[in-house]
């Protein structure tokens, strides 16, 4: 099944690696790369039964302008790292 597969230990271990060495910027919950691993061990019972059962719903993505160098701004969407940390596990699978 696909979700087992996103969910084996092997690809989350290589999705927080990656998302770790990509450092970044906090969503809108403000919780930094450096704490996801400890929020991860501390919550990960519920947050991949969420996921199993399909109840997981991602955070809306923190809204920042960008100037752009022609004068004007784009929008760039940040979402939390406990989003990307899934993102990146899933699509580690899908690749």
């Amino acid at each position: 099944m696909l979700m087992e597969r996103i969910l084996s230990r092997e690809n989350l271990l290589t999705a927080l690696k990656r998302v770790e060495q990509n450092k970044g910027s906090h969503g809108i919950d403000g919780m930094s790369v450096k704490s996801l691993r400890r929020h991860l061990y501390e919550n990960w019972d519920s947050l991949r039964e969420a996921l199993r059962t399909g109840d997981y719903e991602p955070f809306p993505v923190r809204r920042v302008e960008i100037p752009k160098p022609s004068g004007g701004v784009r929008l760039l969407g940040i979402p939390t790292v406990i989003d990307r940390f899934i993102q990146q596990a899933i699509a580690q699978v899908l690749t």
